[in-house]
């Protein structure tokens, strides 16, 4: 027992930056409506603002010249708190401004953008290596229950208890405090009663930045200083923002710190001689599996009861028009790409293979996304399991074409209903923040398990065969010797056509219209008899089912399952691109597949113009604003006049009352 009070106590110092982030979670939400993904990516910011004055390596020198060398510890974490509420007051006025009559899914979307963008920012000016922080606090330990316990972790928890009482009253006794709270229950009447939201959005948006940079800076020390540790903090944080309703400061701060307790506790069960290791080693991502339950829990608990913001413009999704033709289009594409695929050279080839199997990842997004208005940040995760499957079918078993990728493909599927069903009873974003927990959890639970996972130098794929004949990238075509094989393009191309020929005639079918009529308004399509859980249950698995195909492509294309190609990074690039290319239509996703790390203008990029791949990341963050901000139908419809909000509605938006009519006919 003594041994387990010592790791709870040693549980508080994660728990601390737990509780922080979840305060400025909640603190985003009550002044823009918003759930802030990008609230880890703040913390990173100031970390890494901290670091850079005390070590002389100045994150944006432009910001503070003069100070070229080491600064002291008062004036840097000063300094780098401040800087920390100007990068939230900029994300205010540059992005969230601009959402306030936006969908609560764009505003989430635009908030992956935010965490695309600072991370990038840091690859670029410190590199993906991980850093030590210097710390703040004191340091020294005590003597408890036969342990040491760092003194540190005992200030910061208290730190975090005293910013959620602080914060509680603030926000109960003050006139600032109940105006955020009047705007957050009605926007509306806030505004005729002489309040003004976009002001109060500021405000709370820039505490928000200074309370997470602050977080990021005293914390930073306990963990390593990388540009994913703290930017994925976020999920626990995100579970005790849920048990706290998005609305208390202090059941966030001491939610936060039971799931830093838990973390702990989890890693002393796996001491313990009887519980299950990993062919001798612990297990992985334990932790974060916990995470997952805690918030499917959480959602299952709470369901309806979650705040929604009410606004005063009505929102809207980008339209989803019907495409005309179908049988012309995918014969033309085909003919094209096949003999792309004879004629460009090797590196062309290839990014044209990664480009047509990306093409299909973002057709998932179209089924989810843009026909559901949902979002899901685990799409590599399902598409890490479907190739996982294959490779240990091939290897372990001997099982190959075409039985492999079709268990693969199912067992993707299965993961994306499975990963849904706690969900059924909430909408939109607090779907997207049970499945970014799933992808964190399945890939270090899953993919990095010594035992079942890929560890190490991946999990080795055979090649695909069938009647003698190699499918696979480097089988022979006709005497072209030449990887990787046309073959294999062929077949992606193929796969690739038939995919996008499926989802445009779900979109012209009475599943697509009822699928449209839930993404426009789910009040209104459970009044006209459509089941709204299942149609959403529909729209993930065949999302996932689309991943998995992409699994089974891209563990063929490599040869092996790498986790590092079905990371949580991935899907966030992948909503960017989805969404910059038209994140509701066939054309959007094209676009989307060409310009995905790898694809055809990223090899162009890259081996033509010599820029490097880490400015993809910048890339895919800004365009991602960018589109949401000002083009929400993204490339592909940026040539329709968009209208104003409260307008009337076209005949391709989808919208009440019409489509639901339509879908119950």
């Amino acid at each position: 027992m003594d041994q387990l009070i010592l790791f709870i106590l040693l549980g508080v110092g994660p728990g601390a930056m737990y509780a922080g982030l979840a305060q400025s979670l909640v603190l985003t939400h009550r002044g823009a409506g918003i759930i802030n993904i990008s609230a880890g990516a703040m913390a990173m910011w100031g970390a890494y603002t901290f670091y850079g004055l005390r070590d002389g390596h100045l994150l944006l020198p432009f910001l503070y010249p003069g100070l070229g060398g080491p600064v002291p510890v008062i004036p840097s974490f000063l300094l780098a708190v401040a800087l920390s509420a100007g990068l939230g007051a900029l994300i205010d006025v540059a992005v969230f401004k601009w959402l306030r009559g936006s969908a609560p899914l764009a505003k989430l979307v635009a908030s992956v953008g935010l965490l695309l963008t600072v991370q990038a920012l840091i690859v670029l000016r410190f590199g993906g290596t991980g850093q030590t922080a210097p710390p703040v606090l004191a340091g020294g330990s005590i003597q408890v229950f036969g342990g040491s316990v760092p003194v540190v972790r005992l200030e910061v928890m208290g730190i975090a208890v005293a910013a959620g009482v602080a914060l509680t009253a603030a926000y109960r006794h003050t006139r600032f405090g109940l105006a955020t709270r009047a705007a957050q229950e009605d926007e509306a009447e806030a505004m005729m009663s002489g309040l003004s939201p976009r002001r109060l959005s500021l405000l709370n948006t820039t505490f928000a930045g200074a309370l997470a940079g602050a977080v990021g800076i005293l914390v930073a020390p306990m963990t390593q200083l990388d540009p994913v540790t703290l930017a994925l903090a976020v999920v626990p944080a995100l579970g005790a923002a849920l048990i706290a309703r998005f609305t208390s400061f202090t059941v966030a701060a001491f939610a936060g710190l039971g799931m830093g307790a838990l973390q702990s506790v989890a890693l002393y069960l796996q001491t313990l001689p009887w519980f299950p290791t990993s062919k001798g080693l612990p297990m992985p991502g334990l932790p974060d599996v916990l995470f997952f339950v805690v918030i499917a829990v959480a959602l299952m608990w709470r369901g309806k009861s979650l705040p929604d913001r009410g606004t005063a413009v009505e929102p809207r999704l980008p339209p989803a028009p019907a495409p005309r033709r179908i049988t012309r289009p995918a014969v033309t594409g085909f003919v094209i790409g096949g003999a792309a695929l004879l004629i460009l050279p090797f590196d062309l080839r290839q990014g044209l293979v990664n480009t047509i199997i990306a093409v299909i990842a973002c057709l998932s997004l179209v089924v989810l996304t843009g026909y559901v208005g949902q979002v899901s940040l685990a799409q590599f995760a399902f598409a890490g399991l479907s190739g996982l499957v294959v490779s240990k079918l091939g290897v372990g078993l001997g099982i190959g074409l075409p039985w492999a990728p079709l268990v693969g493909i199912a067992a993707a599927a299965v993961f994306g209903l499975v990963d849904v069903l706690p969900a059924m009873r909430v909408r939109g974003v607090h779907l997207a923040i049970l499945t970014l927990a799933a992808a964190v959890a399945l890939q270090n639970f899953g993919f990095h398990n010594p035992s079942w996972g890929a560890s190490g130098l991946g999990s080795p794929v055979p090649a695909p065969k069938l009647l003698g004949i190699d499918f696979g990238p480097s089988g022979h075509f006709f005497g072209f010797k030449r990887l990787p094989s046309p073959l294999f393009g062929l077949v992606c191309l193929l796969v690739m056509v038939v995919c996008c020929a499926a989802v445009a005639n779900l979109r012209r079918s009475g599943l697509g219209q009822r699928m449209l009529a839930v993404r426009s308004s789910e009040r209104a399509a459970a009044a006209a008899g459509i089941s709204v859980p299942g149609i959403k249950v529909t729209a993930f698995v065949l999302s996932a089912f689309l991943m998995g195909v992409v699994g089974v492509l891209t563990a063929y294309n490599y040869g092996s399952v790498d986790p590092a190609n079905f990371g949580v990074v991935n899907t966030l690039v992948l909503i960017a691109l989805a969404y910059l290319g038209g994140i509701s239509v066939i054309k959007g996703a094209l676009i989307g597949g060409m310009l995905m790390s790898g694809g055809l203008a990223s090899t162009i990029v890259e081996d033509y113009l010599g820029l490097p791949a880490d400015y993809l990341l910048l890339f895919a963050g800004v365009a991602l604003i960018l589109t949401v901000t000002t083009t929400p139908g993204g490339i592909a419809l940026a040539h329709r006049r968009s209208r104003p909000a409260g307008g009337p509605p076209d005949q391709t938006d989808a919208r009440p009352p019409a489509t639901v009519v339509e879908a119950v006919r």
